[in-house]
């Protein structure tokens, strides 16, 4: 995840960068968008209890951590990581560093401990890891896309 964040943190400059035919979404607005989804989701594992971790069967989230890949187009981003109209630099480089904290502590934690996903249920640690990478790598490929348009 260390090289993720450091194509995120490449990526800052950019943010200003816009291609329609690729997204509706600027470079910024996704790399907002991947920061608070790392850095809310770290959190909700190191607030979780992992004695009330239940493992269950969800087909999406199966094929999804199995192929390693999210459709383009067929998500909505939930509100609560949704980014603001009007994207400060200097925000991103402060989400980054928390990020960047935040991944180094994930392997500290109890294996049970867990993120509850909107569409793919309970995540224990290693799923949860699994997910961040997954769809970091998706928005980063939509950036990476967008600045290749241009």
């Amino acid at each position: 995840m260390q090289t993720q964040l450091d194509q995120i943190e490449a990526a800052i400059p950019y943010g200003d960068h816009s291609n329609v035919e690729v997204s509706k979404a600027s470079v910024a607005w996704h790399l907002d968008h991947m920061l608070k989804t790392i850095n809310k989701i770290v959190m909700a594992l190191e607030k979780s209890d992992p004695n009330n971790f239940k493992s269950s069967f969800n087909f999406m989230r199966s094929v999804i951590l199995t192929i390693g890949k999210i459709p383009r187009g067929k998500a909505k981003a939930p509100k609560v990581v949704h980014p603001p109209e009007n994207i400060l630099t200097e925000d991103l480089y402060k989400q980054l560093q928390i990020a960047r904290e935040k991944v180094a502590q994930i392997e500290q934690l109890d294996k049970n401990q867990h993120f509850e996903h909107p569409f793919f249920g309970m995540l224990n640690r290693k799923n949860t890891k699994k997910f961040i990478e997954i769809h970091t790598k998706h928005h980063l490929a939509i950036v990476h896309d967008i600045l290749k348009k241009e």
